[in-house]
């Protein structure tokens, strides 16, 4: 269970962390609040992550068969992957 884990653990570390911080957002808000308005919440967070340099990253990264360099949130410094 503990290779699983570990496993699950690398695969998500290894996409945005602005992807990962609006999952946890996403997922703490729905908890609080009825089905139609975390709905909301998420079609609002969704349309600026269209924005992201993450994305834009993940697809050049994607197009070039190489792994994604995303910034740090905290820092806004590029971290390898």
């Amino acid at each position: 269970m503990l290779e699983q884990v570990t496993d699950v653990a690398r695969r998500i570390a290894g996409h945005s962390p602005l992807a990962i911080a609006g999952t946890k957002e996403m997922l703490n808000y729905g908890r609080d609040h009825s089905v139609a308005d975390g709905l909301g919440h998420i079609a609002t967070w969704q349309a600026g992550m269209f924005l992201s340099e993450d994305l834009r990253e993940a697809a050049t990264a994607m197009q070039q068969k190489r792994a994604p360099v995303f910034k740090d949130l905290a820092r806004g410094s590029t971290l390898p992957k």
